[in-house]
């Protein structure tokens, strides 16, 4: 169980204090998803989704930069 989790509404990791998902976070979310690069991407578009609804000023391309483009 990791204790870098977000901290709604505002998103913040609560390990770190960091912006979630933090450094940390990614290295545990790419380990648990290895196998499975896809459901990975899937869960994290979902997280954007909920993020967006939270983080309504913050511009979309940033929430997708943050959410989904360390996936690459």
């Amino acid at each position: 169980m990791t204790t870098h989790g977000p901290v709604l509404p505002v998103w913040s990791c609560g390990g770190c204090g960091a912006s979630w998902p933090c450094g940390t976070r990614r290295r545990e979310l790419r380990a648990e998803f290895v196998d499975a690069r896809v459901s990975l991407a899937l869960y994290m578009g979902a997280q954007l989704v909920r993020a967006s609804a939270d983080l309504h000023w913050v511009p979309g391309g940033v929430l997708h930069r943050r959410f989904l483009g360390w996936l690459r």
